[in-house]
């Protein structure tokens, strides 16, 4: 798989020049991931540095050209490699070296329309903003080659194609005004629904598996900041409720935006970041932090178990992203969703790095500043769980993020399960995440669930397990609770500690159906 931009800079490593470790920031798509070891001096920050110092980096002395196709497949070695993405042409010459994926990934895409392979592993990025000193120019536009008289065929849906589409309307009382929306889809849930509502601009898009319908608009008048939102889930159909501000008849529900009423593949619709306000920061270890953050008034965003968002921050003056997994703000002990868990805040589990730019930033952050978080993403679905009879977590340091939830919902929402074991490998005693809320979950359910703790750097008076992740440590924690059991098993954690895991527990006999590795 193709890694157009830097996969490990963008999604995995604080600082690109130590390779620092993808601990927990998975993005929970199933890629070959490659290291190449950088030279000194070639981080984001060197990188960041190098697009400001004024250098010329397209070789064009400032000059924006129209780029045929010919043109770009003449540039297609590493001395001289120009990309396509979206229309626009970047030389990505000057970037080689700063690339943790490898030279050999980028010249995949050399002298093509990499936009496809981009878009597999890198769509949320602001690419704009990485490569703006790099751009060459436009492509040219292909001219439609028809026959002499023959107009170009139109693309028509086909009538069941149309019948499946969702749809909206809207009504209006004195004082409110409701959009309903008519999904066509069985089983639609709150977590599937994402409204943002600031300064007469409404967003709502309905996630439905790998597609999206967006009702985007500038609203005829003002509303209030409250949000309602309503399902009918066994029909589909999702009510959005304003409240107007000024008892009105409104002519029509305001101006459409770019992208209202389409029903599109989620790849190819950005994503949408808002700003989230910092309440809280609480140590969980000597290098891990609770991050809380609230969302503002009207907007409804719940991130489904097993996803993860993005995190968006500008760091000198370039746009950096990063992937987290939200958590719980504890391990609830009577398996209901706590109190505080009311689809206002949401909590990530981060390791702050020393030398890691993206983290440093964010310990930085101060209480009420505020920073862009994305949609949910992932293609993590509860259905896994809730057909397995044996649910098998291995987690390696935190990577035990996306386990917060899975253990939540497990034991509080599916009775099949026999069993739920919790692997958790880390380096020392003081590096376990939560330990006393893990073996309070596990006396308070013992008939059901277990928690093994697995040190590599365990101190002389530690009496547990040590090692690191094995073949002979995972035949005997990893077992079926009945020959012919279901199972699933799920691991998270950084990118050697995942793709080990996932050929020892192959060579064991699990097939790949049975394993789900959240991996960046």
């Amino acid at each position: 798989m193709l890694y157009v931009l830097d996969l490990y800079l963008w999604r995995g490593f604080e600082n690109t020049c130590c390779l620092e470790t993808l601990l927990g920031k998975q993005t929970w798509t199933k890629v070959a991931l490659r290291n190449v070891p950088l030279k000194p001096g070639r981080s984001l920050m060197d990188w960041i540095r190098l697009t400001k110092s004024g250098k010329d980096l397209t070789g064009l002395k400032g000059r924006l050209i129209e780029v045929t196709e010919d043109e770009l497949s003449k540039h297609n070695k590493k001395e001289d490699c120009w990309i396509c993405i979206r229309g626009f042409v970047y030389n990505v010459t000057p970037y080689m070296e700063y690339h943790p994926g490898g030279e050999d990934e980028l010249m995949k895409a050399a002298g093509t329309d990499g936009t496809d392979l981009f878009d597999q592993v890198h769509r949320w990025v602001n690419y704009e903003s990485m490569l703006k000193e790099c751009l060459v120019g436009r492509m040219a536009v292909k001219p439609i080659a028809a026959l002499k008289g023959v107009l170009p065929e139109k693309r028509v849906l086909a009538s069941s194609a149309k019948d499946l589409s969702p749809s909206y309307d809207w009504f209006q009382t004195d004082s409110l005004i409701t959009i309903v929306i008519y999904t066509k889809q069985k089983d639609m849930n709150a977590d599937l629904v994402i409204v943002d509502c600031q300064d007469k601009q409404l967003r709502v898009e309905i996630i439905m598996d790998d597609h999206s319908y967006l009702v985007e608009v500038d609203l005829d008048h003002a509303v209030s900041e409250d949000v309602a939102v309503n399902i009918a889930e066994k029909v589909g159909k999702v009510e959005i409720i304003l409240n107007k501000k000024d008892n009105i008849q409104w002519k029509m529900l305001g101006q459409p935006r770019e992208g209202h009423n389409t029903f599109i593949k989620r790849t190819d619709r950005g994503l949408f970041y808002r700003k989230c306000k910092l309440v809280s920061k609480t140590e969980v270890t000597h290098d891990t932090k609770l991050f809380c953050l609230m969302l503002p008034k009207g907007t409804h965003l719940r991130v489904p178990t097993g996803q993860h968002i993005y995190l968006k921050h500008i760091i000198a003056g370039t746009e950096v992203v990063k992937p987290y997994t939200p958590v719980l703000p504890f391990l609830p002990l009577d398996f209901q969703e706590p109190p505080c868990h009311d689809g206002v805040h949401l909590y990530l589990m981060i390791k702050i790095y020393s030398h890691g730019l993206f983290t440093q930033a964010l310990d930085h952050l101060q209480i009420g500043d505020c920073i862009s978080v994305s949609n949910p993403e992932g293609n993590f679905k509860k259905s896994q769980v809730q057909t397995s009879e044996d649910l098998l977590l291995l987690a390696g340091g935190t990577g035990f993020t996306p386990m917060v939830k899975l253990l939540n919902f497990a034991l509080t929402e599916v009775s099949c399960l026999r069993t739920v074991k919790l692997i958790f490998f880390n380096k020392t005693e003081d590096d376990i995440l939560w330990r006393n809320q893990l073996e309070q979950l596990a006396l308070k359910d013992e008939s059901r669930f277990e928690v093994q703790f697995i040190l590599s750097q365990p101190s002389e008076d530690w009496v547990g397990k040590q090692g690191k992740i094995s073949p002979s440590l995972l035949s005997e924690f990893v077992k079926r609770s009945r020959r012919d059991s279901k199972v699933l098993i799920c691991i998270c954690g950084p990118t050697p500690f995942t793709e080990q895991g996932v050929q020892y527990l192959k060579d064991l006999g699990y097939s790949q159906e049975e394993i789900h590795a959240f991996t960046a």
